[in-house]
């Protein structure tokens, strides 16, 4: 049996076509007609920020650049705190924590100074008592949130030395960053590395 055909004229132009095929045609004509463009979706800014690099009075810290909105995390900027908290241990040698991710300290910090194993960990437990500017909102970064300070500003941290991040690579090794060059790799948690707080201000 011969599938049914519709022709429509508009304007002069004639198209033809099987039914269901011009149904689906039509329904998605009608609808980018009332979807704005994504090239008019304008970028959200914040009147008044500082230049990459720069100190952003107020909130703590260095600008740090924007960060697009992921999983549960909002859109922010990230600010590095103007000084470094010391060297010190990743802590917990030899044990797996469960739940950290490479992208998110926010998290890792707030899983490690809460973990339930009696076991320190100094690096996260300065980040989480740093406070500047009124805010006690600070964290040890994640291994992706070190990479962005290097792409957007690395003249804000030390260059002969290496960082910890809060991720972790296993129960005796955790990832930090150089950046003198951006490279990352991993290390022994008992380790004294530099430590640099971080904190979201949320747009």
């Amino acid at each position: 049996m011969k599938a049914k055909s519709i022709c429509i004229e508009i304007d002069g132009f004639k198209l033809k076509g099987p039914a269901e095929r011009m149904v689906q045609m039509f329904a998605l004509g009608m609808l980018a007609q009332t979807l704005p463009p994504v090239a008019n979706v304008q970028p959200v800014t914040v009147s008044g920020a500082p230049a990459i690099g720069e100190y952003w009075p107020g909130q703590g810290g260095t600008n740090g650049g924007f960060v697009n909105a992921r999983c549960d995390v909002p859109a922010h900027y990230l600010i590095i705190a103007a000084k470094d908290v010391g060297s010190l241990e990743w802590g917990g040698r030899g044990v797996e924590v469960k739940d950290l991710s490479k992208t998110d300290g926010y998290i890792n910090t707030q899983v490690l100074i809460g973990n339930d194993d009696e076991r320190k960990y100094p690096a996260a437990e300065a980040c989480a008592e740093y406070q500047a500017d009124g805010h006690h909102d600070f964290y040890l970064p994640a291994a992706a949130e070190l990479y962005q300070g290097w792409l957007n500003c690395p003249e804000v941290f030390a260059q002969d030395c290496y960082y910890w991040s809060s991720s972790q690579r296993s129960a005796y090794l955790a990832f930090f960053m150089l950046f003198v060059d951006g490279s990352q790799y991993f290390l022994a948690k008992g380790t004294e590395l530099r430590v640099r707080p971080v904190r979201r201000f949320f747009i």
